[in-house]
């Protein structure tokens, strides 16, 4: 059996680990996403506004660091009015 030309090298995620949501803090936002993923055959970009909603929730219980919506590619789901940055 030959071995192969290039090995892989694991590598941490470029922005950290992602924390798992022990208390069920944002359960119910991933649900609703979960959802919607169903119900639209699992187009994604069906369900951009839950997503937002669920990486809010992380954000804001510390399950993520906070992050403008820009970055995370919601740009045009950036509601000036609110506050979100």
């Amino acid at each position: 059996m030959a071995t192969p030309a290039v090995r892989f090298k694991p590598r941490p995620p470029d922005r950290g680990s992602f924390p798992i949501d022990h208390n069920g803090v944002c359960k119910n936002f991933m649900n609703e996403y979960m959802e919607c993923l169903s119900n639209n055959n699992y187009d994604n970009s069906k369900c951009r506004e839950q997503s937002k909603v669920y990486l809010q929730c992380r954000m804001e219980n510390q399950l993520m660091e906070k992050e403008n919506w820009k970055r995370l590619g919601y740009a045009d789901l950036v509601n000036t009015e609110s506050g979100d940055t």
